[in-house]
């Protein structure tokens, strides 16, 4: 009998990146590396599972700008690239270790893995990831939730509501182009929640959410089985709260699974380790070493002398922190389903690049799960959608604001590091919507499409991962360049517009660059869409 939900969900998600201009860019990288070592992973521990009739359910997001990254014709081709690339550089290294015992295992390892991952890419998907995730969506096993159009930060957008309007509204009708249906969830951009934010969401007809612990625990009234049900908000909405037991398990790299000595060392990786001038030709063109993803050390301890990365061994440990993360839920359910009227459900989300990218070995983990808990049953595996048919009767709690963010609220997102950013796209977003009420009716193809562009841009720039990184202090010219890059695309082509002395070729470029949401309509930003 089950006694109560294991509900996980993946965030999926990176910033539209997209360089035509160049023949390498480093940051298209943040693309390859995650398709190489988390979202094929996944994928193919998926396919595993439904080979062996694993019973699994899991939930992830794929954010419209991922999705629109996974689809582009041209970042495809360079990804084929870019593995042929890693294929050659694991050659390279089976050469260079011919007659070393402890590292020689090691690079025959990546050589076979680069080569598995490659052939699941190009016959089992076709080349588009996004071939698989609707697979295991159909097969009942995979519920795909959206976010905010660009990941934008709704709370302080909302500064101008059809701004929170136009990126909901823009992620459904894209989740509608890759999927084809609307979709049932989604994921808040940095879990953010503002009051209100409910009503937004249900006019689009979304139905459940995620919130941090503390939005639930904190709203009101008090939720009566905390996080380990879902509430209605006001309007309706179903949100779902962080469990925060599941997460620190596997979240810290100190007290959680990830650091474990025998699992590989993320940061030795021999684009910084080996010879330059041997290593040169796969970093950036530029000279700047880059991580290549060929690792070969473990952990080993909190010292900087590691020894030998054994993939054999590393797996052997996620099969037993898989059984005991499964047998910490069975301990965990048991005093909390005799207090309540239904199975417990404990939410566990994460950023899916934990698994494979930051902890080589997750999506092992997952699979050695899923595998315990469908033997045991126990504890059962399920999605938002399957929980709300099963339970629809819930409390209603007005959520209380909060992000997943430092310290939960918004000030990561906002702070004297940052703030300048955000004149700007209120002026952009105020602009946009006038002109949308001004052009609502218009006709001519180019305004049309300067205005689609113009909408396009603003979204581009309202994207949270350049606030967030201008904090972090990680890639910061680039966050703060993408953002003034997108600003001064928006004036200049709207100063040429109104000029009536119109750049097409100018036009033309930022449509092929910045070719995200081809099916956009500049109209959705009108006062009267709302």
């Amino acid at each position: 009998m089950t006694k109560g939900y294991w509900l996980p969900v993946l965030h999926s998600h990176l910033p539209f990146v997209k360089h035509p201009e160049y023949d390498y860019f480093l940051e298209e990288h943040w693309l390859f590396e995650a398709i190489t070592e988390t979202y094929i992973p996944l994928l193919m521990i998926m396919e595993r599972m439904v080979q062996e009739g694993v019973n699994f359910r899991l939930t992830t997001s794929i954010t419209p700008t991922l999705a629109e990254m996974l689809a582009d014709t041209y970042l495809k081709e360079q990804y084929l690239k870019h593995l042929d690339t890693l294929i050659e550089l694991s050659e390279k290294e089976i050469r260079r270790l011919s007659n070393d015992k402890d590292f020689l295992p090691v690079a025959l390892f990546y050589n076979r893995r680069f080569q598995e991952i490659k052939s699941f890419y190009m016959n089992d998907l076709d080349c588009n990831l996004l071939n698989g995730y609707r697979r295991f969506m159909q097969l009942g096993k995979l519920d795909i939730i959206t976010c905010g159009a660009t990941h934008g930060f709704l709370p302080l957008l909302s500064v101008n509501p059809q701004a929170v309007e136009v990126q909901i509204g823009v992620a459904v009708e894209t989740y509608k182009k890759h999927f084809g249906e609307a979709p049932s969830g989604i994921w808040l951009p940095e879990c953010a929640y503002y009051d209100g934010l409910d009503e937004v969401l249900k006019r689009h007809s979304i139905r459940y959410f995620f919130l941090d612990t503390h939005g639930l625990t904190d709203g009101s009234p008090s939720p009566r089985y905390t996080v380990y049900a879902p509430v209605y908000t006001p309007h309706g909405v179903a949100a779902f709260a962080r469990d925060p037991l599941t997460s620190r398990q596997v979240w810290s790299s100190k007290s959680g699974y990830p650091g474990d000595f025998e699992y590989r060392d993320f940061y030795k990786d021999i684009g910084y380790d080996l010879d330059f001038d041997y290593i040169k030709p796969y970093i950036s063109p530029d000279g700047i070493r880059v991580f290549t993803g060929v690792k070969y050390y473990r952990i080993t301890g909190l010292t900087d002398e590691k020894t030998p990365y054994r993939p054999e061994f590393a797996l052997l440990k996620a099969m037993g922190h898989a059984r005991h993360f499964v047998s910490e839920r069975f301990s965990q359910v048991k005093p909390l389903s005799s207090d309540m009227d239904r199975p417990p459900v404990m939410v566990s989300c994460y950023d899916a690049e934990l698994f494979g990218h930051w902890w080589f070995e997750g999506p092992e983990f997952l699979y050695h799960v899923f595998c315990e808990i469908d033997k045991d049953k126990t504890v059962q595996a399920i999605t938002p959608k399957e929980y709300l048919m099963r339970h629809p009767q819930n409390q209603m709690v007005n959520p209380s604001p909060s992000t997943w963010g430092d310290r939960g609220y918004y000030d990561v997102w906002l702070n004297d590091k940052n703030d300048w950013l955000y004149k700007h796209l209120y002026y952009m977003a105020t602009t946009i919507e006038d002109m949308a009420n001004k052009h609502f009716n218009e006709t001519q193809p180019v305004t049309i499409r300067v205005l689609d562009q113009l909408l396009r841009e603003l979204l581009l720039a309202q994207s949270s991962d350049w606030a967030f990184l201008i904090t972090m202090g990680t890639a910061t010219h680039y966050a703060e360049k993408r953002t003034k890059e997108h600003v001064s695309n928006f004036n200049r082509l709207l100063d040429s517009f109104r000029a009536k002395r119109l750049d097409i070729t100018f036009l033309e470029w930022l449509e092929y660059k910045n070719s995200i949401f081809d099916n956009i309509d500049f109209r959705v930003f009108a006062s009267r869409c709302s």
